[in-house]
């Protein structure tokens, strides 16, 4: 894609919408690592509590970067749009926030109180996990966004 195109009304509005969006998932990606790095020990219930809470707010981060990045009018539309090669990774991108919703809601559900000291490891261990798989969505989502506009929609904003 021409990276003038970048430039456009309704391109630049999709970017700005996807920085406040990803900007607010990795603050709930911080906000859920440090809640599941805390201390569990003999207090396994207020430490479920905290990471349930984190939880709830990525997903609804996560689905609120979804509806951005999908709805019609949004940055994906955009970039296809601008380059049909690009369709691949949109697609792939797309299908990726199917299976992290999918993966969060579990995680969400499974963090509902009560948690006992028995489920501490096996929580942390999927959640870090689902942590992980974020952290590369974003990167092959700014991957795109660089190829699509050569524009780089940060990665600390």
């Amino acid at each position: 894609m021409d990276p003038t195109t970048a430039s456009s009304p309704s391109t630049s509005q999709a970017l700005d919408a996807v920085r406040v969006r990803r900007a607010e998932l990795r603050d709930s990606l911080s906000a859920t690592e440090r809640a599941l790095a805390a201390p569990a020990g003999n207090r396994a219930v207020v430490w479920g509590e905290a990471v349930h809470t984190t939880l709830a707010a990525l997903a609804g981060d996560f689905a609120a970067h979804s509806d951005v990045t999908e709805r019609p009018g949004g940055l994906y539309e955009s970039i296809v749009a601008g380059d049909l090669r690009l369709t691949n990774a949109v697609d792939a991108l797309t299908a990726e926030h199917a299976s992290i919703a999918d993966e969060i809601a579990t995680v969400v559900a499974d963090s509902a109180a009560p948690v006992s000291p028995g489920d501490v490891p096996d929580l942390r261990e999927r959640t870090t996990r689902l942590l992980g798989h974020l952290i590369r969505h974003r990167q092959r989502g700014a991957d795109l966004i660089y190829e699509a506009y050569e524009t780089d929609i940060g990665g600390n904003d």
